[in-house]
């Protein structure tokens, strides 16, 4: 499905409508700051991961040893 030139002006025209030309900026900054922290958090999610994995081979290799008394 491609948008052409006059789809994007529809959609383009019905977002000033309704959100008014003052309010486009503030909209376009709120939605920039949300991607942001999103890629943000995908990478912290990312970074917990390959942290984890030693951890979970420490844990398996301690439960390897033998118990002492």
């Amino acid at each position: 499905m491609k948008l052409g030139t006059t789809e994007l002006l529809i959609i383009l025209a019905v977002v000033v409508v309704i959100f008014g030309p003052t309010q486009i900026p503030k909209l376009t900054k709120m939605i920039g700051k949300s991607v942001k922290n999103l890629r943000a958090g995908m990478a912290s999610v990312e970074d917990e991961d390959e942290t984890e994995e030693p951890k979970a081979k420490k844990a398996a290799k301690k439960s390897e040893e033998p118990w002492e008394e």
